[in-house]
């Protein structure tokens, strides 16, 4: 065999990173940043793909790109093996240096001003040389980066079944409303008795969600959702100007205009630490040790015993 590669390939895999990471985010500034090049530069690479190929891989699709038909027949049968190379690079090179690498860490809308930031600062104190590539999103889209091999740990509330897990505690979901609102003065009620109250609520897709229309069910009701939203924040805000009430888990931050009413059923969730089904690098080794054993006091709230 005198010709492994065709011309085709030797050109191509070079330039494989750089549609791995596009066609992953599906943003080029997002994937220049993952990359740490220059747009301008992560755009030549993908045009080098295509004229390569000679097929159009992208399409534009409102601020971002999608794949095209060919574009995703190409992903699904490489993103594999850039995966594998990234695992083997990342092994060899943690193994000649076990105090650094990479790893790539998510972690839910519901942490992150408080919990994971003072955790993370502590890690880095411990571990100075080890970088951390941050994620923050909701838990269907951490638990498909594990699956796909763009996280290697991800805190998730709750955790997928098919992954592996470590329980780190619990988070305790409550009833809030605005500090004017009729029931401010009550601190425990039953769901049934908010059944013809306006809703705020996160879009179908999120756990917390799916949690309040079974909660609700449950409770003998279908919750009116008058509005749909995905940012923890602004949702709060919403049911402190009284448009409406929310179940949600106990802010990392006070927010004075908003009242906690606990259920009298008591409704909360897993928080897990979730890794992949592939063998950890040293450092991803690390950061799971360290987490796992640190997460508590972290996370706990010391009025809340979200943790147990």
């Amino acid at each position: 065999m005198d010709e492994l590669l065709s011309a085709e390939v030797e050109t191509l895999v070079p330039l494989l990173a750089a549609f791995d990471a596009a066609a992953g985010e599906g943003h080029i500034t997002r994937a220049a940043q993952l990359l740490g090049i220059p747009q301008s530069s992560l755009s030549r690479r993908l045009k080098a793909v295509e004229k390569t190929l000679g097929v159009q891989l992208f399409q534009p699709a409102g601020r971002g790109i999608t794949l095209t038909a060919a574009g995703r027949e190409l992903f699904e049968r490489t993103r594999g093996l850039v995966r594998s190379l990234d695992d083997a690079v990342s092994v060899v090179r943690s193994n000649a240096d076990p105090e650094g690498g990479l790893v790539r860490f998510g972690f839910p809308l519901t942490l992150g001003p408080v919990s994971m930031p003072a955790l993370l600062a502590e890690f880095h104190a411990d571990a100075p040389r080890i970088r951390l590539h941050l994620t923050q999103a909701h838990g269907e889209a951490l638990a498909t980066m594990i699956r796909e091999g763009r996280l290697d740990l991800a805190v998730m509330i709750p955790a997928p079944t098919d992954l592996p897990t470590r329980a780190l505690g619990h988070q305790r979901i409550h009833l809030y409303v605005a500090a004017h609102h009729r029931f401010a003065d009550r601190n425990t009620i039953d769901l049934a008795e908010v059944a013809g109250e306006t809703f705020i609520a996160n879009p179908p897709t999120y756990h917390l969600r799916r949690m309040l229309d079974t909660c609700c069910a449950e409770a003998g009701f279908t919750p009116n959702v008058a509005f749909e939203i995905t940012e923890f924040e602004t949702l709060r805000s919403l049911v402190a100007h009284g448009l409406g009430v929310a179940l949600l888990p106990e802010p990392e931050t006070p927010h004075p205009d908003l009242h906690r009413i606990a259920l009298n059923t008591t409704h909360d969730r897993t928080i897990g630490l979730v890794s992949g089904h592939h063998r950890p690098t040293p450092a991803v080794a690390r950061l799971y040790s360290y987490i796992a054993h640190n997460a508590l006091a972290h996370i706990n709230r010391p009025h809340v015993p979200t943790l147990r």
